[in-house]
């Protein structure tokens, strides 16, 4: 048993200041429990916002992308430049070193392959091993407008009601099929019913007419993918183009981990995302790297 305080010194309650009770930095997530915002405190910067993820769960239905063929030797060197690493539970036992401090969103929703329907999904992880796993988040695909929409929408909400019960923040990912659009009216739908249906936060497209309004309509905060392999230049100016709209970051894979110098790429799109570079001064620094490296 603790002994009886017996300091002579005269306790100080500071009883002149009022206790702070600061709102979390994270738009739409102050009303959130303490676990759910520590997690999402660790995949966010609180100083910058914003958040680099790297997205290299491709695999789970694509197999050995380009650029992922061997996570170890392509993934790892970049793993000290990310905030974020976005993988499979497969990936995650067998390559991610344990010793590793960075926040893990782990993708839970699967089911097909590149070779038949996408959009018919399912929830393909248990929320027990997520806990073993000491993820941060977790990803669902969602598919609006999909052969399967109300099924992905459905693994979505239950992966939110389970989550939430462990502490842990659902992302929605928004997918499009072949046939879609890409418009700003498909986006504004997709995120929106997203959030409305309690995505902690979404992974989305970035458009390049009224992309702010999508962020600005959307009470969660929105992360842009990367999409298909874009020249280095191209792909740093749409991050910034989507950071000056709303968006709270970036969840790229094949536009980093298949740049000329992937190490150099992410480090430029750090620049972009944590300190509003422009494109022109992060692609400067892009070829800074690149040189150094030859």
């Amino acid at each position: 048993m603790p002994g009886i305080d017996t300091s002579t010194k005269e306790k100080e309650f500071h009883t002149d200041i009022p206790q702070k009770s600061e709102c979390f930095f994270l738009k739409g997530s102050n009303s959130l429990d303490w676990g759910m915002k520590n997690r999402l405190g660790r995949i966010f910067n609180p100083v910058s916002g914003k958040t680099v993820m790297l997205a290299i769960d491709h695999g789970y239905f694509q197999g050995p992308t380009t650029g992922l063929e061997r996570i170890d030797v392509n993934i790892l060197p970049m793993e000290p430049y990310a905030d974020t690493l976005m993988c499979t539970r497969g990936v995650l036992r067998s390559i991610i070193p344990p010793e590793t401090q960075k926040p893990i969103v782990l993708r839970v929703s699967g089911g097909t392959s590149i070779l038949k329907e996408l959009s018919n999904e399912n929830l393909a992880v248990d929320i027990e091993d997520a806990i073993r796993l000491n993820v941060c988040a977790m990803a669902v695909q969602v598919f609006i407008g999909g052969e399967h929409e109300r099924q992905s929408i459905i693994n979505m909400t239950n992966m939110v009601d389970i989550g939430t019960r462990y502490g842990i923040p659902t992302m929605a990912v928004t997918a499009v099929g072949k046939d879609m659009a890409r418009d700003v009216k498909y986006f504004r739908l997709a995120t929106r019913i997203c959030a409305e249906l309690g995505a902690h936060y979404i992974k989305s497209y970035y458009v390049p007419e009224g992309f702010e309004t999508i962020t600005a309509s959307c009470p969660v905060p929105i992360v842009i993918a990367g999409g298909k392999k874009q020249p280095e230049l191209d792909a740093l100016e749409m991050a910034y183009q989507a950071t000056q709209q709303g968006a709270a970051g970036v969840d790229m894979g094949r536009n980093i981990f298949q740049a000329g110098s992937p190490i150099a790429m992410i480090q430029a799109v750090r620049a972009v995302v944590h300190e509003g570079e422009t494109s022109k001064k992060a692609f400067e620094l892009y070829n800074e790297l690149l040189n150094k490296k030859s």
